[in-house]
């Protein structure tokens, strides 16, 4: 994570949480899809 190493406090944290935050919202819309489908 070069791209990432200027600014590694509290940025960087934000921006995985971020990140993290809109993987965990597709995977569980991804799961109710999956669990509400036919």
């Amino acid at each position: 994570m070069p791209v990432l190493e200027p600014n590694p406090q509290g940025g960087q944290k934000k921006l995985l949480i971020v990140l993290g935050a809109m993987l965990a919202v597709t995977v569980v819309i991804g799961v109710i899809a999956s669990i509400a489908s036919p």
